[in-house]
């Protein structure tokens, strides 16, 4: 069986229906909970966490590749970026909500190009 998203393959029994197509787990959990990147609360939540823990938020190893790229270049395009890291968009999309969230990066329209910059 194959994914009707990502066209991955699915094993049987593992496949899960969601509006009449064939998902695999990632692409049915992104389905039910898409990323979010402007969102008042997760940001509220990111400074408050920050703020009473008295320390910088724990980054995972992708998120700090992200931003070690991002300041050695002062800004990518999303495209460069996917590329440089070996990413898909939705893998992409997820960390940079996360960053985002915690006001660490921001994206920039560029005439019809989107950057990653620093916040």
């Amino acid at each position: 069986m194959q994914c009707d998203k990502c066209q991955s393959g699915i094993d049987p029994g593992e496949e899960k229906e969601r509006h009449g197509l064939v998902l695999c787990e990632d692409c049915y959990l992104e389905a039910l909970s898409p990323v979010k990147t402007c969102d008042p609360w997760a940001v509220y939540c990111a400074k408050s966490l920050e703020q009473h823990s008295g320390s910088p938020p724990a980054l995972t190893p992708l998120q700090t590749e992200i931003l070690r790229l991002i300041t050695e270049t002062g800004s990518l395009e999303v495209e460069t970026l996917l590329a440089r890291l070996n990413l898909t968009l939705p893998q992409l999309e997820t960390e940079f909500a996360a960053l985002r969230h915690m006001e660490k990066v921001r994206g920039e329209r560029r005439g019809d190009q989107i950057f990653v910059r620093l916040w």
